[in-house]
């Protein structure tokens, strides 16, 4: 049996660079991907994506906007432990708060899936410095060039989990982990 993948837009495409996963994912939606390879935008709707979870994925790819204090637009790919709370692992853009049907926070959504009785499997997220996050609409410079590699490293990614017969020991390796040069198309 294939496995089940979502790959999963988040972020606030009214906050400029927060919206790199929303945009992200709607790049990959014009794409055609395989049975049981989901693609979709969740936006800043967390309860949305802990439903859709519930249906049983074996692994979900996040594409969100993350700080990490590299250069903005830097491309980083991390397989996240669900056991330890995701704040401790990477620093989203939104700030923590309780559970909320409009947040998306990846703790939140995962304390949500499990409150319903679910369990989020391997989960991975494709996460770009942002280099501002105010109120407009549109992303950087450095954040819209780096969308071109971030395709590619999902794209990489998912040859990789649907090729790995064992889900939990993928090599991460092997996939491209730079952001693309300006105005390279994938």
């Amino acid at each position: 049996m294939s496995p089940r993948l979502l790959i999963a837009g988040i972020g606030n495409m009214f906050l400029a660079d927060d919206g790199f996963g929303v945009e992200l994912a709607r790049r990959l939606a014009e794409r055609t991907f395989p049975d049981g390879v989901d693609v979709a935008d969740y936006g800043i709707s967390g309860m949305h994506l802990a439903y859709d979870l519930m249906s049983g994925y074996d692994t979900t790819i996040l594409l969100d906007a993350t700080q990490r204090g590299e250069p903005p637009g830097t491309v980083t790919i991390l397989e996240l432990d669900t056991e330890q709370r995701v704040a401790e692992q990477v620093d989203t853009v939104a700030p923590p708060s309780a559970i909320d049907a409009h947040g998306m926070q990846p703790d939140m959504v995962i304390d949500l899936l499990r409150m319903l009785g679910g369990e989020p499997g391997r989960m991975l997220l494709v996460g770009c410095e942002p280099a501002e996050i105010t109120d407009r609409i549109g992303l950087s410079p450095p954040v819209a060039a780096a969308l071109p590699g971030a395709v590619r490293a999902v794209l990489d990614l998912l040859d990789t989990e649907l090729s790995t017969p064992d889900l939990s020991t993928p090599d991460l390796s092997t996939v491209d982990k730079t952001p693309a040069e300006a105005g390279r198309e994938v």
